[in-house]
């Protein structure tokens, strides 16, 4: 979000458990970071991270070995432990107890859309590119609760549903319609419909902007996440 006022990406796991040292599962399709990468969650003192293959996850295991869970999402510790080509994050992991919930009182008008509808469908691709990946926004797996200005959507939140019962929030603003609480809007009506569920509500977010969103609604940060491609992967590659 921030300056983008976009939330979201992709944090979720199976049956990993989280331990006081790293520890790094080989998950090729793991949902912490894009494909090839790897990912690293840190809540509180403890750390999980999944790599792309067995020999990844051991160069990663070994770099890592020894350091405590707060240094593992710091970009200089992660360069001078392994042989990083790129660094996504780290962004906040902050989560909802529905007790705390503190819903949108405005009187904004929020109609949920299906992802193929084609104002939404418009919505999205008039956003920039790394925006609507950034914001997850197209990877949603319940409607888009969406708000609509002179017949247009100016923004969307939703969530996509991940193992254990979570809900990745993720919402999404025009730029012409920022700084107007609209995704606050938008992501109390999704928040709303995950409580409702029974689902345990997630946001991740890098920008100050989408921090503030969440906390304004009831959020929590409790952790962080980041992603890391190797420079050993990319001259296999090449």
């Amino acid at each position: 979000m921030g300056g983008t006022e976009a939330a979201g990406g992709t944090v979720a796991w199976s049956a990993a458990r989280f331990a006081p040292a790293v520890r790094v599962l080989v998950a090729p399709g793991s949902a912490l970071c894009p494909p090839g990468w790897t990912g690293i969650v840190v809540l509180g003192h403890t750390a999980l991270a999944t790599a792309p293959d067995p020999g990844t996850a051991r160069l990663v295991e070994q770099g890592l070995a020894g350091l405590p869970a707060a240094s593992l999402i710091d970009a200089y510790v992660l360069r001078n432990r392994l042989p990083v080509a790129a660094i996504l994050g780290p962004a906040s992991l902050a989560y909802l107890d529905p007790a705390e919930f503190c819903p949108w009182r405005g009187d904004d008008v929020i109609t949920p859309l299906s992802l193929d509808d084609p104002d939404f469908r418009r919505f999205v691709l008039a956003t920039d590119p790394g925006e609507v990946e950034e914001s997850g926004i197209a990877e949603l797996t319940t409607p888009a609760f969406a708000i609509r200005e002179r017949g247009q959507v100016v923004a969307a939140a939703g969530y996509r549903d991940w193992p254990r019962g979570t809900a990745h929030l993720s919402a999404l603003t025009a730029a012409a319609a920022r700084g107007r609480g609209l995704a606050r809007a938008a992501a109390s009506a999704a928040v709303a419909h995950a409580i409702a569920e029974g689902r345990l509500p997630q946001w991740r977010a890098r920008p100050m902007a989408s921090r503030r969103v969440a906390r304004a609604l009831g959020f929590r940060e409790l952790g962080y996440q980041a992603s890391i491609r190797l420079a050993a992967l990319d001259a296999a590659e090449d």
